[in-house]
This record gives C-alpha cells, structure tokens and sequence, in this order.
C-alpha cells in the first residue's frame, strides 16, 4: 500500500497568492485582449549583447563559472556603475551577480533577517518582494506613502518605527518606483539616509528603472550612506534583457561574503555565456542606448495625456515604464472591478492597484505598463478611450 504523501511547508502554503499575476490569469483567456500589464521592454535585446552571447556559446562557455559572477563582468560592473552614478566600490568582492532582482532579493533577505525580524516596506511596492520575504520568515511593516503624494519621508520612517511591534533590520527602497514611477532628488535621498543612519537600519536599495528616468539623472542613495547600503540593480529594465536574468548587488565587502553563501546556495551561479552577454552590454554607452529612453518618454507622455484627458488622475511618473492612476470619480473607487470589466468589456488588461499596496488607497488606482511596442500602446489606448466613452454615453 502506498504511503500518503506528507503535507507540503506550511511556510510556503501561507505565502499569499501574487495579485499581478493572479489577475493576468485570470484575463489571459479572453480573446483580442490588449496587454498593457507587465514590466516587458518592448525592444529586442541588443545586437552587441546577442554576438557577445552567441560567441560565448560557440566557445564552449557552458561549464561552471565562477559563483560570485566571473571577475571580468564583475569588473564591468564596478566600472558601469562608477560612470553611471559615481559609486565607487574597492573591489569586485563588493559584488555578487544574480539571477535577475528576484533571486538577489531572496539572497539579502535570507542574509539579513532572522525569523521574525521586520521589513519596512513603503508602498506601493512591487508584489514579489512580499513571497520573497516571506520565504525568508521575515515580517513585512508597510509604509503607506499614498499620505504623500506616494513618496516616502523621514516622518513616515519615523512613525513607522514608533508603532512597529518587531523588531526592524531594513528597509526596502525601490525607486524610479514599480508601479508608481515615483523618484528622488539627492537633497530628498539625504534625508532619508540620515534618517536610516539614525534608526541603524539596512538599506535595500532597488535600483533597477535607474537607466529610465525623465528629466532628472538618477542619484543612488548608495553613494550617501555606503557602509549600510546594499544597491540592487540589473540589465533587464535599461537593455531590454529580461530573459537573460542578470542582475547584481553591490555593498560592504563584510556583508557581500555571507551574501555570496546564501546565494551559492540557491543558484550557484548564473550561467557563463550569460555573463559575457552581460559584460558587453554594460560595456556600452549611454547615448548607444537613448533610443530606448528617448522612446519610453514618448510613451509616458502619450499615455500620460490619454489618461488625463479621460478624466484620470495621475502620479507623476518620473522614471520607469508605468502610470498609476486613479480610475476616473463617475467609474466609482474599485480598480479590480474596473480592470476586470475593462479586460472583459474593452479587450484592454492593466493591473489594479491593490496587486500593490494593502492599503485602501490604492483600490482607486490601476497600474498601466507603457514598456509595450508603439503600436500596442497606441491600440490599447485607442480601446481604453472606446470604453470609457461607450460606458458614459450608455448611462
């Protein structure tokens, strides 16, 4: 007689289900349906970064590489940084290259959390981290920034730390934002960091739209608080790399040696040819990639004014590839119900705003993704507006 199989983690069992994408299978099935839902560039990866990658396989780089990140790319990385946002790391033992930001996210949280240990997490904030925490038996403390205008401040640190029943080991900064497009200035990032000098809190700086911003450059908050500061970042978001899962953390030698054990531990290493694709895309220019950027601001723009001028309300979106809007006063407060009828009826899929916040707040907002080709943001739209102008003309 067969045993019956034991029970599965009950840890795992209890992870809530993602919202993003829970409600992108619940849509999938409907037919000419329009997805302007999930972070994807709408551009090939390119030419330079596929030869380098294609050589690589062609030259046998299929065996086990170096765990940490072979040293060439980790030496691209000291020097991408270094000319892209003036950190300047001693080493390339302060890096450890990883699967994508999903994968050095588990890394850190599993570093840097006890069971029990608390994550400020100002939200809205990307659904993923939350498993990942959880994983880690850490304890997510949200931070509701929708108080201000969705950009966290000093005070809202503050009144966190002052309710919070666990004690607290980090924060978790991601900015430009998903899904907010929400940034920082220098002056606004130094007072966060004397703020989390204060508290003595790790920093877990999610920089991976800092390539996508507008009109401003991107300042990492790695460069004013370094010794407590660990800055995530990646290729997929800037160079259209997202298949590739390459990604990376930078901070204190002293941390980034018990980072690279949890690591090792859960992917060895990313692949080696992957690693030459990535060293040569961090090789290039900025101005070999403005047409990305240029395009994308195109984008935000366009859509940006398609939305106001059907009467939503939206965040300013300073960086990344998304708006978050509030869904127009007449469609009522409830974004799932709008982002279901609007996927049924209209044949367009964005994302409700409570996939990002668990505060009431965001039930009022959908997220739209303007990463998609031109002419898929520009259908899509074309259908929002059809829907929107068919639902009032019917009232």
């Amino acid at each position: 007689m067969t045993e019956p199989l034991l029970p599965v983690n009950q840890a795992v069992v209890s992870i809530a289900p993602d919202k993003l994408l829970g409600f992108q299978q619940q849509v999938s099935g409907i037919e000419d349906l329009t997805f302007l839902t999930f972070g994807e560039p709408g551009f090939d990866t390119p030419a330079v970064v596929k030869e380098a990658t294609i050589t690589a396989i062609n030259n046998n780089r299929s065996h086990y590489g170096n765990s940490q990140g072979e040293p060439a790319v980790r030496k691209a990385i000291l020097d991408y940084m270094k000319d892209r946002y003036n950190l300047d790391y001693p080493s390339i033992d302060n890096v450890v290259v990883t699967v994508g930001v999903t994968e050095a996210m588990q890394a850190i949280f599993k570093t840097l959390l006890a069971k029990g240990e608390g994550l400020l997490i100002p939200e809205p904030a990307y659904g993923s981290y939350f498993a990942s925490l959880s994983l880690a038996d850490g304890v997510a403390v949200p931070i509701d920034t929708a108080k201000n205008k969705f950009k966290l401040t000093p005070a809202l640190v503050d009144e966190a730390l002052a309710q919070v029943t666990v004690p607290v080991r980090a924060i978790l900064l991601n900015y430009p934002n998903n899904p907010t497009g929400v940034t920082y200035s220098k002056e606004e990032l130094g007072e966060l960091a004397a703020c989390f000098k204060k508290h003595q809190i790790w920093v877990i700086s999610d920089e991976i739209y800092s390539e996508l911003t507008y009109g401003r450059d991107h300042y990492s908050i790695g460069k004013l608080l370094p010794e407590q500061t660990l800055v995530v970042n990646g290729l997929s978001k800037s160079h259209a790399m997202t298949g590739y899962r390459f990604g990376f953390i930078l901070g204190p030698a002293s941390v980034m040696q018990y980072i690279q054990k949890v690591h090792g531990s859960l992917t060895y290493s990313v692949p080696t040819f992957i690693e030459d694709g990535a060293e040569a895309a961090l090789q290039m220019t900025r101005a070999e990639l403005d047409y990305m950027k240029e395009s994308y601001q195109d984008r935000r723009d366009f859509a940006k004014q398609a939305l106001e001028d059907l009467g939503f309300d939206v965040v300013d979106p300073e960086g990344a590839f998304y708006l978050f809007a509030k869904i127009p006063a007449d469609f009522g407060t409830d974004g799932w119900t709008f982002a279901e009828k609007l996927a049924a009826e209209g044949k367009v899929a964005v994302i409700p705003g409570v996939a990002f916040s668990h505060f009431k707040e965001a039930n009022a907002y959908i997220r739209i993704s303007y990463a998609t080709a031109q002419d898929q943001l520009e259908i899509g739209f074309a259908k929002l507006r059809d829907y929107i102008e068919k639902v009032r003309a019917n009232r």
